[in-house]
């Protein structure tokens, strides 16, 4: 977790106008960043930004400035924040607050309203702004009077890290004005324990008798900074550790016991090792259903397995699978408390622990191998279009000869070759970026950027500018699809006027992959909706002032990337590389969620 920069707030009861007030709670937080569109809601708060040391970052969509917010926070650790005008500047922040919701992203979304006075009336940019966000905060703060500015601020922005989830504080504009006596709230910070010591005692005595464990390492091995508890504690029980769906920065991937992510195209080797467990220790996971659904035809969670499951929310034990011991506790805490436990033990499974490692390096690189080899989709449909494409000419390119449309998993390997060390990446939905999960590997929290259960499109691009912004000395890199990208592309010209360089890659394959999926497998190739022939991206960011790169032939991909790092590190320039991809396509999200077509009308009896 990066620290905040240190500013003198003032002390004790003082005389202050509710702006004052507000801008001084939020030094007091530690907040020098905040995200969105100026607005006359809150302009006279926003006066005096500067002089508190607060930067406002103007980006093009609020929707944009909620992605970088998330980004920003899960990047630092600490609070992200957005701020627009009332009414149509925050409805289009709601979607980029769920996607937090579901990262535990501790985003503070600050939305001035209508004034008290016209309230109802049905005045200028009027809309109720509380239920917008009900669904997705932990803690909503409306202030109802001046004199409550402060006390109501820092609530939300304590709740938000308390609860590790979005928060707002709303605001009638017309209460940024007066005169109040105030008292600035010193931020409430909280010590999260290990767990109950009969749930703790009761696990390290199931671990003990393991004979063959296996450890997810989730989402709050990173946002708990429990990286090096997590591999301490592996590391005495000897298991292989797979990490839970979108958090492949949970446990690095160069150590030997990692076995690669869960959950939908992830490792094919985690997943059989976790198949064979009779222990299963959830460090720091909720567990969700899409990151334990079958993948590639195996139903490999273990159905005689005892599970350990440790969270920092009650109501996340036993929620999704049933559970033996359920502990309450920070990951990072809970992990010390049971090495501790441990410590001295004889365990069943340390006889094995060679065999078991062995069997571990056996697996991975049977997967490695299988990855290498995959060098295209194999399916009937992908066949037909890696065929089609060798008759296509492509709309634009390098103009080189031996140029044409690539094969996306190649495209994911030679990227996953490049990446720099200490690389930042976020991913967008869709089909290629999800393919993208098995190949996406990191040796430090806090890197990857995934959309997760809310999986929106357009959300790539936002978040990594917020990342970027949190870290700036890490090489950032969003992944997203020509449908996704193109929903906030724009964002491109955010990075380009703020200096803040990231590099964006667009895999141009023209459709909608991940929908268009469905209509392959479910409704007889009948495409509705999903095609996407577009103008260059490339193009399209050289417009905006970024530097571009096209990619069609698979010997350019890695020195493309490094060429777009080496811009962004050295010349803190934004530079697209936009990656002509042939139409084939990966596996779908989910099979059970569709059922074969059944029609009942003679107009539409041929539709099956």
């Amino acid at each position: 977790m990066t620290a905040p920069t240190a500013r003198p707030v003032v002390q004790g009861l003082q005389k202050m106008t509710p702006s004052e007030a507000f801008v001084e709670t939020l030094v007091a937080q530690g907040v020098d960043t905040m995200f969105g569109i100026m607005g006359s809601a809150f302009m006279d708060a926003m006066d005096i930004f500067a002089p508190a040391g607060i930067t406002l970052i103007p980006v093009v969509h609020e929707q944009g400035a909620g992605h970088m917010a998330d980004g920003y926070a899960r990047a630092s650790g600490r609070h992200g924040v957005i701020i627009g005008q009332n009414g149509p500047g925050i409805s289009n922040a709601v979607t980029a607050v769920a996607a937090a919701y579901w990262a535990h992203s501790p985003v503070v979304v600050i939305t001035p309203e209508t004034g008290t006075m016209t309230q109802g009336l049905g005045g200028f940019q009027e809309a109720q702004q509380l239920p917008m966000f009900q669904e997705f905060t932990k803690y909503q703060a409306h202030v109802t009077n001046n004199k409550r500015m402060a006390e109501f601020t820092a609530r939300a922005f304590d709740r938000a890290l308390l609860e590790m989830g979005p928060t707002q504080l709303n605001i009638p504009r017309d209460l940024f004005y007066g005169e109040v006596q105030v008292e600035i709230p010193r931020p409430i910070r909280i010590e999260r324990g290990a767990g109950g010591p009969e749930a703790l005692k009761a696990a390290a005595d199931l671990i003990a008798t393991a004979k063959n464990p296996v450890m997810i390492s989730g989402g709050g091995v990173v946002m708990g900074d429990a990286f090096k508890e997590a591999i301490a504690l592996a590391e005495r029980i000897g298991c292989p550790v797979v990490n839970s769906y979108q958090h492949n920065d949970s446990f690095p991937a160069s150590h030997p016991q990692w076995c690669g992510p869960l959950g939908y195209q992830g490792s094919k080797a985690g997943m059989r090792l976790l198949s064979e467990a009779d222990v299963v220790i959830a460090l720091g996971t909720r567990l969700g259903p899409f990151g334990t659904l079958p993948q590639y035809g195996m139903d490999y969670w273990p159905k005689n397995a005892k599970l350990v499951q440790i969270d920092a929310d009650a109501k996340m034990l036993g929620l999704v699978k049933k559970v033996d011991v359920g502990i309450c506790g920070d990951a990072k805490a809970a992990a010390v408390a049971l090495l501790a436990l441990l410590d001295g033990r004889t365990l069943a499974c340390d006889a094995t622990k060679a065999e078991r490692a062995a069997r571990t390096a056996k697996e991975k690189a049977a997967w490695e191998q299988e990855l290498s080899d995959w060098t295209h989709e194999r399916d009937a449909y992908s066949l037909d279009m890696i065929e089609e494409a060798k008759g296509e000419t492509l709309p634009f390119g390098s103009g080189q000869k031996g140029g044409g449309w690539l094969h996306p998993r190649q495209v994911l390997r030679e990227l996953e070759k490049a990446h720099p060390a200490h690389v930042m990446i976020s991913t967008d939905i869709g089909n290629i970026n999800s393919v993208a999960h098995s190949y996406l590997r990191f040796e430090e929290p806090r890197s990857f950027f995934a959309p997760m259960s809310f999986g929106n499109c357009g959300y790539a691009l936002p978040t990594i500018i917020g990342a970027k912004v949190a870290a700036p000395h890490r090489p950032a890199i969003s992944y997203a699809g020509d449908g996704a990208w193109g929903m906030s592309m724009s964002e491109i010209m955010t990075a380009v006027r703020h200096g803040i360089p990231v590099t964006s890659i667009v895999f141009h394959n023209r459709q909608w992959g991940a929908e268009k999926k469905n209509q392959v497998d479910f409704y007889n190739r009948r495409f509705v909706a999903g095609e996407l022939e577009s103008e260059s991206f490339a193009g399209i960011a050289k417009a905006m002032g970024a530097e571009a790169i096209v990619v069609d032939r698979l010997e350019d991909v890695g020195p493309a990337l490094k060429k777009a790092i080496a811009l962004q590190m050295d010349e803190k320039k934004t530079c697209v590389i936009e990656i002509m991809c042939t139409r084939e396509l990966g596996d779908p999200f989910r099979r059970d969620a569709l059922n074969k077509p059944v029609r009942l009308l003679d107009k539409y009896k041929d539709y099956v």
